[in-house]
């Protein structure tokens, strides 16, 4: 990290909320799910499909793990009766992971069963390299009970690979570089190295027949993801390009264009301070929007 953007990371703490409000809002729908809905509407009415993570991780209560697990069931029933093209994703631990396994896997059987009789889809994402394991063990035991889930692969882990080696052929993947900063040891660290890993995974998932969300922002990566698509004759039944909420809309806009399938993450809930300071920690140009916000007064 250089030196102008330590300083950003240091300052951002004092940045007053309403500024950081500011800024989030064009990358989170907003606090309640009203809003994440509103949005999931205008994105599908411009041809991108969606979906929508209820900001949340860490939990320590079981209370609040049972009500987040009931916001998804409440959810999931939502996007059905409004016929969205969306699903939902959720962090293991938001749902309990961190207080009891089985208790966990009890709220993650409950989402499969309502979102197989509503014909949903749950993302299960994935958190850091210490959550990898328990989070691939979840996918495969509630995949056998009810097979409407997919999982997140992080290009950056050294293991990603051997995990692609590992799912079973057809597997639903979000592949995307990694947002966690993981020790070398375990993780590639070095930019150039994380984009060939991704192109490595990818090409992997390919040969794997998975149905592969590509979930990048960088040209590069996008572009040889183009070409192997391209090259392997591939259609809308083996991948879809996938974007956050507010990154990059001209290339979200030029993929549709061209034909891809293309989905938006979009992120909401209570927790959106929290989220949105992760963000801009992990990218300073945003960050430093932030500041001039801080520092500009208001019209």
């Amino acid at each position: 990290m250089g030196v102008l953007q330590a300083l950003l990371v240091k300052t951002l703490p004092r940045v007053p909320r309403r500024i950081v409000a500011r800024v989030a809002s064009r990358y989170v729908a907003g606090a309640e799910v009203i809003a994440a809905l509103t949005t999931a509407q205008r994105l599908s009415d411009e041809g991108a499909t969606t979906t929508l993570a209820l900001l949340g991780e860490e939990v320590a209560d079981r209370a609040a793990a049972s009500e987040a697990t009931a916001a998804y069931l409440q959810l999931l029933t939502e996007l059905k009766q409004r016929a969205l093209p969306c699903n939902v994703s959720v962090k293991l631990t938001h749902i309990g992971l961190d207080i009891d396994r089985d208790f966990c896997i009890e709220n993650l059987t409950r989402l499969g069963a309502h979102a197989q009789s509503l014909g949903g889809f749950v993302r299960l994402d994935m958190e850091d390299h210490t959550r990898t394991d328990v989070t691939l063990d979840a996918y495969r035991t509630v995949q056998q009970r009810h097979p409407v889930f997919g999982v997140v692969l992080q290009a950056m882990l050294r293991r990603t690979l051997d995990d692609i080696a590992a799912l079973p052929e057809g597997t639903n993947v979000r592949l995307c570089k990694g947002i966690y900063r993981e020790p070398e040891e375990i993780a590639f660290v070095r930019h150039s190295e994380v984009r060939q890993k991704f192109v490595e995974a990818l090409e992997a998932l390919f040969d794997r027949q998975c149905f592969v969300g590509i979930a990048s922002h960088d040209r590069w990566v996008v572009e040889r993801a183009r070409a192997l698509i391209t090259a392997r004759k591939l259609t809308a039944r083996d991948y879809e390009f996938q974007m956050l909420l507010g990154v990059l809309p001209k290339m979200r806009q030029r993929l549709l264009e061209e034909g891809h399938a293309v989905r938006v993450y979009i992120p909401y809930g209570e927790d959106w301070y929290a989220y949105s300071m992760r963000r801009l920690r992990e990218n300073p140009t945003v960050a430093l929007h932030v500041i001039r916000a801080f520092l500009t007064p208001w019209r």
